[in-house]
């Protein structure tokens, strides 16, 4: 545990702790060079001295820092301080989508939808890079408060053998979620990935994990010999276009998984559909996994069992009497080597420690070369005894000249031992977002797809439209800028939908009672009726109105409606006999 207020790599001061998971602590921290909120990971316990995988673990997050997309939480810097390997990343102020489940239980069929086009998104990125996540799961999804999403922990996933799978204490959380092919030890591909984000949305529409056990070897053995329960069991209005979705992509035959997030992510675009709504249950093209290959776990977990009610039986006196019965005989062998090795560990310690003195590399700061030319910010950076990559990457910019150098990962201004390789990326122009054609789609869908990709100020405003137009409400008529037209990242974009404008028709000309109070009753009109006598015009006929006819029509205003009738004849008599008698 690192204690608030201290620093990391002299520039990232600690503020306060977010969360603690098995294989790293995170931090809300301050850069004091770029004077922002960021969030610091740091390894914890046996990882930090697994060497292979603090090689991997540096190798992936570069990798990562190389990504760029709003479903994807930014990577800015990764290093080692006094033992403590941390990687740097964009402070994300909201929930993960397991803080979500347990306040909510489980989500809509529209909300997952949603938060799965998202992370399929950011995760085809990734596989376009060549990025593999492996360890897809709700606690390492956030979600803001306007609903994007964020995929956080690039980098510090590892695959899990089924020696780790005993660990339980380290695993069992991720191993709700551990593809068949992870599981079994023959590592991960980008259809790992899939298997992950299938899990998910399972968890997501039913609040429950498919597979469940005492241990992680009991679980992983059932995402390699289980069939996955079927969420339409759970909730019998979920689509079978949804549960097809699911089923697809948690296949435990990899060939039977979508190649890639694209495709998961094309698939659940249309997903809610009227044309797939009678959709039959998805059936498997190729034969599932051959469940002879789980024998190693199968042995592992009957290991485990026969171990549990020996430890059950075991009282805290017994326990610790063996633990000092086994202390004495450690004790007399811990003696004998202890004194044979003393001298000679004291003169290694000695010898190492000057040797270390002398040849120890000194820590280098990356210098500003933004705005340089590639070749000036290269030639400055191997004279400080750093390696150049002699391929550069591209990024977008709005305040620096395309061409010029906008970045460098390890980000500048950070501290790196000489030798270190640093990748130069250079302005690709200003960021733009290509504007889609959105025209006759709800404008909720087309706003939340714009900020979720432009990260833009959306508007929404009604354009007044004549009725004979026939267009639907809540639908986009057009925007602005205009469909294939660019918009720079952080504008305004408008979303313009229609106000249909309605006018009175000429009642005198041949309407009937009937129609003109139908019309009344669809506009929401107090309807008024007054008689006007007349020898010439028969009776019944409609002589005047108190709109205009093409005049707009309002809701809730009076129209009084003038109707002809014959006048009154009166015979002679007295005026009070109406009988005439």
């Amino acid at each position: 545990m690192i204690v608030k207020g201290s620093k990391i790599n002299d520039r990232y001061q600690i503020i306060k702790t977010l969360g603690e998971g098995g294989m790293a602590n995170v931090y809300l921290a301050h850069d004091t060079i770029l004077d922002r909120n960021v969030a610091v990971k740091v390894l914890r316990g046996d990882l930090a001295n697994d060497e292979k995988f603090v090689r991997r673990f540096q190798r992936e997050a570069l990798s990562a820092s190389s990504l760029s997309h709003p479903n994807i939480v930014e990577m800015y810097d990764v290093g080692e301080d006094d033992g403590q390997y941390y990687i740097v990343m964009e402070y994300v102020d909201g929930m993960t989508l397991k803080q979500v489940l347990k306040k909510r239980g489980h989500l809509s069929v529209t909300e997952v939808v949603d938060i799965m086009l998202q992370v399929t998104d950011g995760m085809a990125h990734a596989h376009d890079a060549y990025i593999i996540h492996r360890d897809i799961k709700p606690q390492n999804i956030m979600i803001l408060s306007n609903g994007m999403i964020k995929i956080t922990d690039f980098g510090v996933a590892t695959a899990l053998n089924s020696t780790q799978l005993t660990q339980t204490n380290s695993v069992m959380g991720t191993v709700h979620y551990l593809p068949p092919e992870q599981a079994n030890g023959k590592g991960s591909t980008i259809r790992s990935d899939i298997y992950s984000m299938g899990i998910m949305m399972y968890e997501l529409l039913t609040g429950l994990v498919p597979y469940k056990g005492d241990n992680a070897v009991e679980i992983a053995l059932k995402h390699l010999k289980e069939p996955l329960p079927s969420v339409r069991k759970f909730n019998s209005s979920i689509p079978q276009s949804i549960e097809n979705v699911i089923i697809k992509a948690t296949a435990k035959n990899p060939k039977n998984r979508y190649t890639d997030a694209r495709a998961m992510h094309e698939d659940l675009k249309t997903a809610l559909d009227e044309s797939r709504q009678s959709e039959k249950r998805y059936v498997y093209p190729y034969p599932e996994n051959d469940l002879e290959e789980t024998k190693v776990l199968d042995k592992e977990l009957e290991n485990l069992k026969k171990e549990e009610p020996t430890k059950k039986k075991k009282t805290k006196a017994s326990e610790e009497d063996d633990f000092l019965e086994e202390d004495k005989r450690g004790n007399k062998t811990l003696i004998i080597i202890a004194s044979i090795f003393t001298a000679l560990v004291l003169t290694v310690t000695i010898g190492m420690t000057i040797y270390f003195e002398k040849t120890k590399v000194k820590n280098v700061e990356i210098p500003n070369v933004v705005n340089k030319e590639p070749t000036e910010a290269a030639n400055e950076l191997t004279d400080l005894g750093f390696d150049v990559d002699p391929e550069y990457k591209y990024a977008p910019s709005d305040t620096v000249e395309k061409g010029k150098v906008v970045k460098t990962s390890p980000e500048i201004g950070s501290k790196r031992k000489s030798g270190t390789r640093v990748i130069i990326y250079i302005s690709s122009g200003a960021a733009v977002y290509i504007v889609e054609d959105f025209t006759g789609k709800n404008y909720l869908e087309a706003k939340g797809k714009i900020e979720a990709q432009c990260e833009c100020n959306v508007t929404v405003e009604e354009e007044i439209v004549s009725e004979d137009k026939k267009v639907t409400e809540d639908t986009v008529l057009r925007t602005e800028p205009a469909a294939g037209e660019s918009s720079k990242l952080g504008s305004q974009i408008k979303i313009f939908i229609p106000k249909v404008e309605y006018k009175y028709p000429d009642f005198t000309n041949g309407y009937t009672l009937d129609q003109i109070e139908e019309f009344a009753s669809k506009h929401e009109l107090k309807l008024e009726y007054k008689y006007q006598e007349s020898e010439t015009v028969p009776e019944g006929t409609i002589i005047k109105q108190s709109r205009a006819a093409k005049s707009v029509v309002t809701p809730g205003a009076t129209l009084v409606i003038t109707i002809s009738r014959a006048p009154e004849s009166i015979t002679e008599g007295d005026p009070n006999d109406e009988t005439g008698d």
